[in-house]
């Protein structure tokens, strides 16, 4: 079965879409590295909230993913504009339309 991987991400106040920006700036390395399926959202009722669903190979593969330098560096971009107010949740993906 595929991991999943859900999380909400806070950003400082004004900088919402600048993050979604940057999170979706590298989308094109990740069917490579063995993402199967990455959606970014933003919640209608709170302005700093930014979702992102990721569903995988493995949870290897996530975790391998966060050590490429594309990732690295736009983590590093990211940082200076959240809160540090993060959630995330670990599925077992049982199926579903991918």
């Amino acid at each position: 079965m595929s991991y999943g991987y859900l999380a909400t991400i806070r950003t400082k106040e004004g900088h919402r879409d600048e993050v979604v920006e940057i999170l979706l700036s590298g989308v094109d390395g990740l069917r490579a590295a063995g993402c199967r399926l990455y959606v970014v959202g933003v919640s209608e009722t709170e302005p700093d909230l930014i979702w992102v669903n990721e569903v995988w190979d493995s949870r290897d593969h996530h975790a391998a993913s966060l050590q490429l330098s594309e990732t690295r560096a736009a983590i590093a971009r990211a940082m200076p504009m959240l809160t540090g107010e993060f959630t995330g949740q670990e599925l077992t993906i049982a199926g579903g339309l991918m």
